[in-house]
């Protein structure tokens, strides 16, 4: 394979996938050296793609992400329900966050964006002491969810909302989440 068409598949690779790929895995799939795909990398930095490294590996930063924040009430049996109709819509769950009467804001990064994310997150906390958030407010809670379009976003809330998960904004509650 020449190097402008491995370079090419790469663009092509890194553009399609939202998780970090790393330079041994790609080395591997091309059948080339590590050192042959940073170079490839540099290169194609160098032409302006915005590729960035990242501990885990290679990611092209996304040109337009939409976000939203979604209030929902549930009891903890139907986390992995909830979790897995937003990405499977398309959404990736940054995080969530519990607005308490007493502490205010209380929040925790999630980045959850497939199954396989979401199974270890819940066994993390199987079998521990610790609950989740939401359990502080009698499951309030909300999601900052971010998504390619607006149009994904308005699905996944859809979504959302057929499954019963969306809460209602209270008036005590602040509104610049």
């Amino acid at each position: 394979m020449k190097s402008a068409d491995r370079r090419a598949l790469l663009l092509k690779q890194l553009s399609d996938c939202q998780m970090p790929l790393s330079g041994s895995e790609l080395a591997h799939q091309f059948q080339v050296s590590r050192q042959v795909i940073v170079n490839d990398i540099a290169l194609l930095r160098a032409q302006g793609q915005p590729i960035i490294s990242t501990n885990k590996g290679y990611l092209m930063m996304q040109k337009h992400i939409c976000s939203r924040v979604f209030k929902e009430r549930h009891d903890n049996a139907h986390t992995r329900a909830e979790y897995e109709l937003i990405v499977d819509h398309g959404g990736t769950i940054k995080n969530i966050f519990v607005y308490h009467r007493t502490y205010g804001i209380v929040k925790a990064d999630l980045n959850l964006t497939n199954r396989f994310e979401i199974d270890q997150y819940l066994k993390s906390y199987e079998g521990s002491v610790s609950s989740p958030l939401e359990n502080i407010t009698d499951g309030y809670h909300y999601h900052e969810v971010e998504a390619s379009s607006e149009e994904v976003l308005d699905t996944i809330g859809k979504a959302l909302d057929e499954a019963g998960f969306l809460a209602p904004l209270s008036a005590y509650e602040p509104c610049d989440f």
